[in-house]
């Protein structure tokens, strides 16, 4: 069961731990795709769920198929129900997200000291505001042991904001509603709970570390993180090079290297005939994979997509997102059903072919606190266009002719989120393809990057053997 990048994240950064020394486990909610998945998982541990569910929550123990242990918080109240981790099958956010989330936090506080296995941690590492009431546990709810914590911002928009009386249901005292605590302007935030009460914090880049410190890009919690500045280290993520390897990858129609790259041609070949696109060897092909919000920049590829029909240049869209931005991206497929397609669904393997099929990967992104699709785009020798933010700003160095000849350009960058500059950039990276030459040079600076957990990984451990150093 995965949402976003996160879910990424939560298989891979645990393993590349594992394999470079850490006792690593991994604590999730019981979601019942996760139960019928560890059906072997046994009971090591029981809890008292806040906000008065009927039975205690069990804690369950299991293995992943990569070897890290797992912990799955089983409570069918708060986790068996029809939806996603966050919604009902109707879009709607649960009205009691802090209790199903402030049980996992309350939990991953209560582990240390409650040592359901022979295995004792030292750190609680929190990921995003769904455990951010981890180190707010730690410091207000007499969780009974200390541990260090680590707060990881995988996005700082999501902040986890529910009515004050939210407090006394989570089983927090008076206290932790405070300016040192949850309290956010009246109401409580898990969130920023977890931003001050955290011993480091980290972002998913080092460019985002610094973004989220702005006005702009710290939605409200700017002040509060400048003021912890001294603590915040933005680490890259990686991604996961064995699934995303055009060398092996089973779900693309032929794989390839940075040596014989003349086979991705395969690739596109087979994505326009899924598509019924026209076999046009002088038209590029332009990928996007992507959440369709106002984030991600979809409403700029919108704008421009008549200009890229007209380049000519064909466009192949996967997500699923907002509804004003599907029913435009479905009257585009209308209106230039020979060059534009749309798919809405998640689908993993159409997106791995898009990788490997496309000539041109889009991420227009408004913010983009890490970004992963780039990654895989230089990987897969798509390169990429992309706005200056974030981990975008980290992984993607402009094509000009010094960088190109340094062996440094990998992608298309441009600065401001408008329209024309996306057109512009885009128009550079077509002009670019049309130069084998030069776009063969290109594709081959992308696709000798290593973007793999090890380093990542390594970074957290620098990070973890200092957190506890200064225990």
């Amino acid at each position: 069961m995965k949402s976003g990048g996160l879910g990424d994240v939560s298989a891979a950064l645990p393993a590349a731990l594992r394999a470079a020394g850490v006792d690593v486990r991994v604590l999730v909610p019981a979601f019942r795709p996760l139960l019928a998945e560890f059906g072997g998982a046994r009971c090591v541990a029981t809890f008292t769920a806040p906000g008065g569910a009927m039975a205690p929550a069990r804690l369950l123990a299991a293995s992943t198929t990569q070897g890290v242990p797992l912990f799955m918080v089983d409570c069918p109240e708060y986790y068996h129900r029809r939806g996603d981790a966050y919604q009902d099958h109707c879009g709607e956010d649960w009205p009691d997200n802090d209790l199903r989330f402030g049980l996992l936090g309350k939990v991953a506080a209560l582990i240390p000291a409650a040592r359901p296995v022979e295995w004792e941690p030292q750190i609680v590492h929190c990921n995003d505001w769904p455990t951010a009431l981890a180190p707010v546990y730690l410091r207000y709810g007499a969780a009974g042991h200390r541990v260090r914590s680590i707060m990881t911002v995988h996005n700082l928009a999501f902040q986890g904001i529910f009515p004050a009386a939210s407090l006394a249901r989570l089983g927090l005292s008076a206290e932790a509603m405070s300016v040192d605590g949850v309290e956010y302007y009246g109401k409580l935030s898990f969130l920023k709970g977890g931003l001050v009460c955290a011993d480091r914090i980290t972002t998913v880049s080092p460019t985002y570390a610094r973004e989220i410190q702005s006005e702009e890009l710290g939605y409200g919690l700017d002040g509060l993180l400048r003021h912890r500045s001294g603590v915040i280290t933005g680490i890259l993520n990686g991604i996961d090079t064995g699934t995303w390897n055009p060398a092996t990858d089973s779900c693309i129609a032929s794989t390839y290297d940075s040596a014989h790259i003349e086979r991705k041609a395969e690739n596109k070949a087979a994505l326009r005939r899924l598509h019924a696109l026209p076999e046009e060897a002088t038209v590029p092909l332009v990928g996007v994979i992507s959440r369709l919000t106002w984030q991600k920049g979809i409403d700029l590829i919108t704008d421009i997509a008549p200009q890229l029909a007209r380049l000519p240049a064909q466009l192949v869209v996967l997500g699923t997102g907002e509804r004003k931005l599907t029913e435009r991206l479905a009257a585009l497929v209308q209106a230039f059903p020979r060059q534009i397609v749309f798919t809405a669904e998640f689908n993993e393997r159409l997106a791995h072919l898009i990788e490997a099929g496309a000539d041109i990967f889009l991420m227009p992104s408004r913010f983009e606190p890490c970004g992963l699709n780039q990654m895989y785009s230089l990987r897969y020798g798509t390169p990429p266009v992309v706005r200056a933010t974030g981990g975008l700003a980290d992984t993607v160095v402009d094509c000009n002719e010094a960088m190109l000849e340094a062996g440094t350009a990998n992608g298309f960058v441009f600065t401001e989120p408008d329209a024309p500059q996306l057109l512009a950039a885009l128009g550079r990276a077509v002009a670019t393809w049309h130069d084998r030459k030069r776009w063969k040079k290109l594709q081959r600076n992308g696709m000798r990057l290593d973007f793999g957990w090890r380093a990542s990984a390594g970074r957290y451990c620098e990070l973890y053997r200092a957190v506890v150093a200064a225990t």
